[in-house]
């Protein structure tokens, strides 16, 4: 029997997986509360935060043994991108484990990236453009990886460009490369095109993930609100205008959690055999997790709207983080290039 054949097919995580989604879920229920979001809006970015995350080895951990890192796998990856998600935490994580593993299949990894001393972003967008773009990371990112033509090019900036308002929260900005103090070209050609490639089906897939985690948690917020909230002398929960909602929620939660897993393997150990998932998984939770936090609104009706509610942060952001890489409907078309291309064959 082929080793992989069962492992394909099943995707429940080990003694090692569980504890480190422990010790990274713990670290940010105590370190990203939400009155530590609220006060990073601003700027879309805590440093304090960052660096205690650095600290605990969340940038080194994503980088291969062979550059120095520790080697963890995109399953491990997952992991902690759902907790991140959980929390809302406003850190570039994502975007700085995706540029740092680019970085080094391009052999230009510099301890500082690794280390996270140094912030590293990429352009998420599968759209090819040229000039100014819309960078996630724009306003804090030390080193802005994108794609130029057939050449992938690293950017740096004496003066950071500044912050445009987004309905995600997040540290983007627009970003002119002729506008860059250096320009690197890190590689040209297929090769490095590829790993571009792969950088951002990673983007996709560790997004995915932390939806998932905000998915989760805008449920139990919800749920949490509907059992102590009366009509009639019961409560809300049991009524099937919220139950059956919250119902839903919880297929998302465990129908995207367990597609970005298996991309996640895929990826890992047969990236060319199911190029489609990490995209796919991209998609669903794009969609699914802006309708998810929606309904979580709407079951503390004037409550969920009003400013101070966790619920409205949550919501912001399930609708905003899935457009920090354009549009989601550019994924959907990558998906069926794909498909059609494997039949084609």
């Amino acid at each position: 029997m082929d080793r992989y054949e069962l492992r394909r097919l099943d995707y429940s995580l080990s003694e090692d997986h569980t504890d480190l989604q422990t010790a990274y879920r713990q670290f940010f229920k105590t370190h990203s509360t939400i009155e530590t979001v609220r006060a990073a809006e601003a700027t879309g970015f805590d440093k304090s935060l960052w660096e205690r995350l650095c600290t605990m080895g969340a940038t080194t951990m994503a980088v291969p043994e062979s550059a120095g890192g520790d080697g963890a796998t995109l399953v491990d990856l997952t992991l902690v991108a759902e907790e991140l998600g959980r929390c809302i935490a406003p850190v570039p994580w994502i975007d700085h484990v995706c540029a740092a593993r680019l970085l080094a299949g391009l052999g230009a990894l510099t301890d500082e990236v690794m280390s996270g001393n140094q912030i590293a972003g990429l352009d998420a967008s599968l759209d090819s453009v040229s000039g100014v773009r819309l960078i996630p990371t724009g306003s804090i990112a030390d080193h802005i990886i994108i794609r130029d033509g057939d050449e992938v090019v690293a950017l740096t900036f004496g003066t950071r460009p500044a912050k445009v308002d987004n309905i995600g929260r997040l540290p983007m900005a627009w970003v002119d490369p002729a506008a860059a103090d250096s320009r690197t070209v890190l590689g040209s050609g297929p090769d490095a095109l590829a790993e571009y490639a792969r950088a951002l089906d990673e983007w996709r897939l560790l997004t995915a993930s932390a939806l998932v985690g905000l998915v989760e948690e805008t449920m139990t917020i919800a749920a949490e609100f509907a059992k102590s909230r009366y009509t009639l002398g019961v409560p809300i929960a049991t009524l099937q205008a919220i139950s059956h909602p919250l119902a839903n929620m919880v297929i998302t939660v465990e129908g995207g959690r367990n597609l970005a897993r298996r991309a996640a393997w895929f990826l890992d150990n047969e990236p060319q055999a199911r190029r489609e998932l990490a995209p796919s998984a991209f998609v669903f939770m794009a969609e699914e997790a802006s309708k998810a936090a929606t309904m979580a609104v709407h079951i503390q009706g004037g409550l969920g709207v009003s400013s101070e509610a966790a619920a409205t942060a949550y919501l912001v952001r399930a609708r905003g983080w899935p457009l920090a890489g354009g549009d989601p409907g550019a994924s959907a078309k990558q998906i069926g290039r794909i498909l059609a291309d494997r039949e084609t064959a």
